[in-house]
């Protein structure tokens, strides 16, 4: 057998090897290019002369700039745009852009984004306006439908009779939910129908359903009732729209969206009237309109005058509905549709809401009292119920409308004396900006408004939001919010106060300085301290605060507002304090520029940070934990002394006692002291004093302290890495020898599997890239006079040896690999680095013998472990597994080695 005889490693002159690698540097004169200029392309062409042995000339064309290639994709060159155009020769790219040109301009007049369409609001009236009482509805008995046309044809206007003169049964006693069940089963059989061919028995539902609209039995659910019955009426007016739109294709092609008329042929015409025809035969006026109504839209089919010659009739019709709540919501539904259909007839929109001004009377008659009185509804909650409709109303009239038209209102509202509902839906419907301008002028039409039936706090909260979005006059800043605040703070039910406050305090922080703003939450720690009134009103709480401390984001501002804490008090309900603590830490996150020591803020954020803290238990989410963290940590970031290092150290350890449970706190408070002893290393420059090394050793204690108490093991070590570092080039020897021993110590303890992402992983990719940094720091240690030489190495080897690996596992001998790098670097005479004030072996032994004898014994001892390895493989794989575990010559041995 041939023996291994290690002789010396490769000198190495790192500073030569260096300049050898660098790039050569080429002087580049640029001139007037610059890769973000347009491309010039230089055409040149050569014209030949006639004339025989005459010279050629060139001519050259240049033009601007290239055409870029991404940006045929607006032209419609593309090659999807022309597959598309190619898949349908009817249309093409022309025929688009001039379709898109008359939809652009159609659109002009329409409702724009700005415009909250109904569907917002639909949801929130469902949730509103609920019962707990007996609900009734009349369903229709199933019709035999015949299979002959001409029956058809014949039976229809029978069967319409059959249902008006009580051809249907009454369901009973139901729910609120069974009956909001059946309106969808009603739906859904519309749809069914619909789809059968069965056109008139579509026509029987929606009738039917529209009849429900004129039953006010159960009062407080009628604005409920109303928006599930017209979410039928419209599914039905766009199923008879698409039809009749559909019998309008030629050549398979449809329509433009704004067709003409004439362009409608005789049958879609002859079929819309006759939809129309049918709606006119129905005898009773409620389903009458409301089906109309519905397919208000087919007048387009017919002539280009006929929605607006439609909307002022069915206005007309709405004056014979005698209930003043029906006849409301039935002018609601014929805005709605006529925003929808022609916004721009705002004629038509204004007269309706002035007939409802002109029957407003009604609501106050005996008829309206004595149902009032038969339903036991007082007259408060019967206001509210128009308060959907009026709005609505009101937001299509004031939609882009002039100023002329609001002030209009305005004073049509005091004649009527000055309506509290309707006032309030003046409030709510107006352009912000209108309402704040004429602040003054709403808060005195408020003080002579009538209290009974609707209070006057409803009406300064409607007047609070608008001065929310908008600016009322400087001068009467001051002023409006003493007239509100009167009487708000005289409201004696905590509900009706807090959802006041909620929206003043706003206006207060845009508008006023920390004392107004300190004596508006005073009041209100004065109205909900009393019987814990506060613990039914945390939403609101929580808005206050939210509105608080996005006006008020200077914090030194902020908690010198005497009654912001004691109001932070009232957050008892541990789940609410938390959510307000996260909401204060953001907003700090967020705003805070520079770093603090102002005690007041620390004291402040510490309690909240410790209130976060103490909400972590066993049954927190691991999410929840790392959002709890990153504010704490954030919060220790913006942290600083300035030059007063001991200080800072003092809050590090306070920090370390009060957020003990957060793993990633602990590992910020170790990452910061360990910044904070470079800092003071950086201040000495490297010439530590007898005070600041001393201070430099208490804060590597406080690491070596801390770092036990961590769970992840990997942690751990890169931190007994990070923190030996540190503690080396702060010549504290022996702490950085204690922490790399501890690392050396924690290496068996390393599982086989880790948990990453919630997920299982192998550890030994882990385990490698720790141990190669571990070998680049151990270069420069400098062995302890009483441990004998290379003992961190040794130990380390040892380590390695006894760690079980994976079978077929190359990761071992990749770390012995990393070792032979790093003792062929530790024979160099110089290394390729140092710690400054550091002296490490290549100083300490001066390339002796005796060391590098000891170098030599490890190298073989390793050489020969990765031998015994390659063994253990066959022949084929032994060449594979040399060539990357050891990409080197010498036969997969290092290149710093000779071998013989």
């Amino acid at each position: 057998e041939n023996t291994i005889e290690w002789l010396h490693a490769r000198s190495r002159n790192y500073v030569s090897e260096s300049d050898m690698c660098k790039l050569e540097s080429v002087p580049v004169d640029f001139g007037d290019y610059h890769p973000l200029k347009p491309i010039t392309v230089t055409e040149s062409k050569t014209k030949k002369m006639s004339r025989k042995g005459s010279t050629s000339s060139t001519s050259s064309s240049s033009s601007s700039s290239m055409m870029d290639p991404l940006s045929s994709v607006l032209d419609g060159t593309d090659p999807l745009s022309l597959f598309a155009a190619a898949a349908d020769p009817v249309i093409t790219t022309a025929t688009m852009d001039n379709t898109r040109k008359k939809r652009d301009k159609d659109d002009g007049p329409a409702v724009g984004s700005d415009f909250e369409p109904w569907s917002s609001k639909r949801g929130e009236i469902l949730a509103r306006y609920t019962t707990t009482e007996k609900l009734s509805i009349v369903s229709g008995k199933g019709t035999s439908t015949g299979s002959a046309v001409s029956e058809k044809v014949r039976t229809r206007l029978e069967e319409l009779d059959d249902l008006e003169e009580g051809s249907q049964k009454e369901l009973l006693n139901l729910t609120q939910q069974d009956y909001m069940n059946r309106i969808e089963e009603l739906n859904q059989s519309l749809k069914d129908a619909w789809s059968s061919d069965q056109k008139v028995k579509a026509l029987k539902i929606v009738i039917q359903c529209s009849k429900l609209l004129s039953d006010t039995t159960v009062i407080q659910f009628y604005p409920s009732k109303f928006v599930l019955i017209t979410d039928i009426l419209d599914t039905f007016g766009k199923l008879v729209y698409e039809r009749i739109l559909s019998m309008c294709m030629d050549n398979r092609v449809s329509l433009s969206d704004n067709f003409s008329p004439e362009s409608v042929n005789d049958t879609a015409k002859e079929t819309c009237l006759n939809w129309f025809f049918k709606i006119a035969s129905i005898r009773e006026l409620i389903p009458r309109f409301y089906v109309e109504a519905a397919i208000l839209k087919c007048n387009k089919f017919l002539s280009k005058m006929g929605i607006s010659e439609c909307l002022p009739r069915l206005t007309s019709m709405i004056r014979g509905i005698g209930d003043p709540l029906v006849a409301v919501y039935a002018r609601a539904y014929l805005c709605r549709v006529g925003m929808e259909v022609a916004p721009q007839l705002k004629e038509s929109l204004n007269k309706n809401f002035f007939d409802f001004l002109l029957t407003f009377k009604q609501i106050h008659g005996d008829t309206v009292q004595n149902q009032l009185i038969v339903q036991c509804v007082e007259i408060p909650l019967y206001l509210t119920l128009y308060s959907p409709a009026i709005d609505w109303i009101l937001q299509c009239i004031a939609y882009r409308a002039p100023e002329v038209l609001l002030t209009e209102m305005m004073e049509r509202c005091k004649k009527l004396g000055n309506n509290a509902l309707l006032l309030n839906s003046v409030m709510s419907a107006f352009r912000a900006e209108f309402i704040a301008a004429r602040s003054m002028d709403f808060i005195g039409m408020i003080k002579e408004c009538d209290e009974s039936g609707f209070p006057k706090h409803l009406l300064f909260r409607s007047l609070g939001l608008n001065l929310a979005l908008a600016d009322p006059p400087e001068n009467d800043r001051l002023q409006i919010l003493n007239e509100a605040w009167k009487v708000i703070t005289k409201l004696k039910n905590p509900q009706d106060y807090i959802n006041c406050a909620e929206v003043w305090v706003e206006y207060t922080c845009r508008h006023f300085k920390k004392r107004e703003v300190n004596t508006v939450l005073a009041d209100i720690i004065k109205h909900m301290t009393p019987d814990r009134a506060f613990e039914d009103a945390y939403p609101q709480l929580q808005s206050i605060i939210q509105k608080v401390i996005t006006y008020i984001y200077d914090f030194s501002l902020l908690f010198s507002v005497e009654k912001f804490l004691p109001f932070l008090d009232m957050f008892q309900k541990e789940n609410v304090r938390v959510e307000v603590c996260k909401c204060i830490m953001e907003s700090f996150i967020k705003h805070q520029q520079e770093s603090t020591k102002d005690p007041v803020i620390l004291n402040a954020l510490l309690h909240i940070c410790k209130t976060m803290h103490d909400s972590v238990n066993a049954l927190t989410l691991e999410d929840e934990k790392r959002m709890l963290a990153a504010l704490i940590n954030g919060f220790i970031k913006m942290v600083s002394f300035g030059r007063d290092f001991e200080q800072q150290l003092s809050f590090y350890v306070e920090a370390r006692s009060m957020f003990c449970n957060l793993e990633p706190v602990l590992v910020q408070l170790i990452h910061s002291v360990n910044q904070l002893a470079m800092e003071t290393r950086k201040v000495m420059k490297g010439n530590h004093s007898r005070k600041t090394a001393a201070f430099v050793r208490a804060c590597v204690a406080f690491c070596f302290i801390t770092i036990p108490s961590l769970s992840s093991i990997f942690t751990r070590l890169n931190l007994y890495l990070h923190s030996g570092q540190v503690a080396l080039a702060n010549q504290c020897l022996s702490q950085a020898d204690a922490f790399f021993k501890a690392a050396v110590s924690l290496v068996p303890e390393v599982p086989k599997m880790i948990s990453i992402d919630g997920k299982m992983r192998p550890s030994d990719a882990f385990l490698l890239e720790f141990l190669c940094n571990f070998f680049s720091t151990l270069l420069v240690v400098p062995d302890h006079p009483e441990q004998g030489v290379l003992f961190l190495v040794r130990g380390l080897l040892n380590v390695i040896q006894d760690y079980t690996w994976e079978d077929n596992s190359d990761d071992k001998v990749r770390i012995y690999t990393n070792v032979l790098h790093l003792l062929s670097a530790m024979t160099q005479e110089t290394y390729i680095y140092h710690v400054d004030k550091v002296d490490s072996n290549d100083t300490l032994y001066g390339g002796d013998s005796k060391f590098l004898a000891e170098i030599n014994k490890l190298c073989e001892t390793v050489i020969a472990q990765i031998l015994d390895h390659l063994k253990t493989l066959g022949k084929e794989e032994v060449c594979d597994k040399c060539q990357r575990l050891c990409p080197t010559d010498c036969g997969g041995v290092p290149k710093d080695a000779i071998l013989l």
